[in-house]
């Protein structure tokens, strides 16, 4: 069945949902995006990803045009429409159509795009047994560039460390800043577990800050678990107790074993899974 994207200002067939050539996000890359999970017919986490994306429109100066009430609105009509009872949202606002230059003083009027589908995830496989990673040489951009916190449409960084991950013949590389921290794999974040306490790097260091990072470390502190936040280097990767990424799409998934080294003892660690099972019970409505 054809789904219906919400385009503007209302929904439109699929075959209908196109944009300009002359608009600034396809030419320059120039916008903001989320990606967004559909559990049991409900938007997961909406209000932080609104909070998320609304922020990171400020900061590159880009006025949605829509209110968050009504842009919430607009993303449940279009999950409503394409009837998705457990799927992926993609949430995207372009600078919109301008010229050639690249200036975006030029455009007008804000583009907006919701499209509302099903998602591929990792195999069963990878949650069972974990994942391998590897190091990537790309290292996240200068936070005086862009701030790791905005969530653009350029996404060249991440995709040059995931080919690297993908010439491995892993599906994840771990980035890190310019100082040599661990900043955030390509598309998750990054935790370790050492000693029993919990930690991820801090937005600080170049990471997005992962809506469900949050969760998974509100999680954390509901079962008693010390966490924290501080620079991790690439040795504290190599002798992590237990390994593990958080994003939208991968949830929470243990890594095994990063360029070459064995994590622990190869499997997916007690509090990696125990913090998936919450996650999932979280995520499904079986907890608070």
């Amino acid at each position: 069945m054809a789904l219906k994207i919400w385009m503007n200002d209302g929904l439109v067939a699929e075959q209908d949902a196109k944009i300009s050539v002359f608009d600034h996000g396809l030419l320059y890359g120039d916008g903001v995006f989320e990606g967004i999970r559909v559990y049991n017919s409900k938007v997961f986490e909406l209000d932080a990803h609104l909070k998320r994306l609304y922020e990171s429109a400020k900061v590159i100066r880009l006025d949605i045009g829509m209110t968050p009430k009504q842009l919430a609105e607009a993303t449940k009509e279009t999950v409503k429409a394409n009837n998705i009872i457990d799927g992926y949202i993609r949430l995207i606002v372009t600078r919109g159509v301008g010229s050639l230059g690249i200036s975006p003083f030029n455009c007008e009027k804000p583009g907006i795009i919701i499209i509302a589908d099903s998602i591929q995830l990792y195999p069963q496989e990878l949650y069972d047994t974990g994942m391998k990673v590897i190091s990537a040489c790309t290292i996240r951009n200068h936070p005086l560039a862009i701030p790791p916190q905005v969530k653009s449409l350029n996404y060249l960084n991440n995709i040059l460390a995931k080919m690297e991950a993908l010439d491995a013949g892993v599906p994840e590389a771990i980035m890190f800043n310019h100082e040599g921290f661990v900043a955030e794999a390509t598309g998750d974040n990054v935790f370790i577990v050492k000693n029993g306490v919990v930690c991820s790097p801090p937005i600080q260091a170049g990471s997005l800050e992962g809506v469900t990072r949050g969760v998974v470390f509100r999680l954390a502190a509901q079962e008693k678990m010390q966490i924290c936040e501080k620079n991790l280097t690439r040795f504290d990767l190599y002798v992590a107790d237990e390994l593990f990424l958080t994003g939208t799409a991968a949830e929470v998934i243990g890594v095994v074993e990063i360029d070459g080294r064995k994590i622990s003892d190869g499997k997916p660690g007690p509090v990696t899974q125990l913090l998936r099972k919450k996650f999932f019970e979280y995520a499904h409505g079986r907890s608070k």
